[in-house]
């Protein structure tokens, strides 16, 4: 029987939205337009045309204005750079997001430096990077570490004075999400491949980040009785490499016979026996960051407003 409580990332995604229809609703008061976000996608990748359709139905949902520009997989850096100078210049567009990650003969550097910061709604610009370092209260704040935030915020737990432990350094997740905890009075740790005895670093953890990228990495034996565990990992796995512990699950068998696969996070589901409150794989994380790209559009349209 798990202990943890899980925390339910499609619950408090749907409150995030519906604060964020109410805000857009004022703008469109105010404005004489909704707030508007611009996707582009390069390329047929398959999970990332999935992840737009989901961005552009949670436009829909909040009353934010969604414009998509899907271009070739052939499309050159300079062509890219031009459509995101476009978009940087229209004045309908509060948000700008390209769809990550980019085919490999694009510079993403270039393209995420291009960016207008006022509009760079998945905080990527180096112009608000320095400024989450910086600890300025109005940026846009990278929308996954933000999600993880207000779930924390939601199940009241204050990070101040405790240890956290993220694992993952990338600059989408794990950095972002150290700097974010920082500044509520956390003390950070971040580990990555070069980490030694990572397990026993993981066992610190009041507060423990996975955002690694590998298939049920960190083990129930990593983790401290009661911590909190946010799973930020989405891996597909076939049910050759599955576990017993995932063959044992009825949920994950169907997936299995419907699909051939199943979506597992980074932390093997028995953590739930040990941690005081875990993030699930799905409906944790992932909702999360999708609701909080809707509220940095609502946000970076009041603020060029201002």
């Amino acid at each position: 029987m798990s202990s943890a409580k899980l925390i339910d990332g499609n619950e408090i995604a749907a409150k995030v939205l519906e604060e964020v229809a109410l805000e857009s609703e004022d703008f469109l008061k105010k404005e004489g337009r909704a707030p508007g976000l611009a996707v582009v996608l390069v390329g047929e990748d398959s999970a990332s045309s999935v992840y737009v359709r989901m961005k552009v139905r949670d436009c829909s949902k909040c009353g934010i204005e969604s414009f998509s520009h899907y271009l070739p997989t052939d499309t050159t850096t300079e062509e890219l750079l031009d459509l995101v100078e476009t978009l940087n210049k229209d004045q309908y567009v509060d948000g700008l997001l390209v769809q990550l990650p980019l085919p490999e003969h694009i510079d993403t550097r270039a393209i995420l430096d291009h960016i207008d910061p006022g509009k760079d709604v998945d905080g990527f610009n180096p112009e608000n990077v320095g400024r989450l370092v910086r600890g300025d209260g109005e940026v846009l704040v990278p929308c996954t570490p933000a999600g993880v935030m207000r779930m924390l915020d939601e199940e009241g737990v204050d990070p101040k004075g405790m240890n956290a432990v993220i694992v993952g350094r990338s600059d989408i997740v794990g950095k972002p999400m150290a700097l974010v905890l920082l500044h509520h009075h956390a003390t950070i740790t971040i580990c990555h491949s070069r980490t030694r005895d990572l397990a026993q670093v993981c066992r610190t953890a009041d507060i423990l980040v996975a955002a690694v990228g590998r298939p049920l990495m960190i083990k129930k034996d990593w983790i401290r009785e009661g911590a909190v565990v946010i799973d930020v990992g989405m891996n597909s796995i076939g049910r050759e490499e599955a576990p017993q512990l995932i063959l044992d699950d009825p949920a994950r068998v169907a997936d299995f016979e419907k699909k051939n696969y199943t979506l597992v996070g980074d932390v093997s589901p028995d953590a739930a026996e040990v941690a005081s409150l875990i993030t699930p794989v799905p409906g944790g994380v992932g909702p999360m960051t999708r609701a909080l790209l809707m509220e940095n559009t609502v946000k970076a349209a009041k603020w060029r407003r201002e």
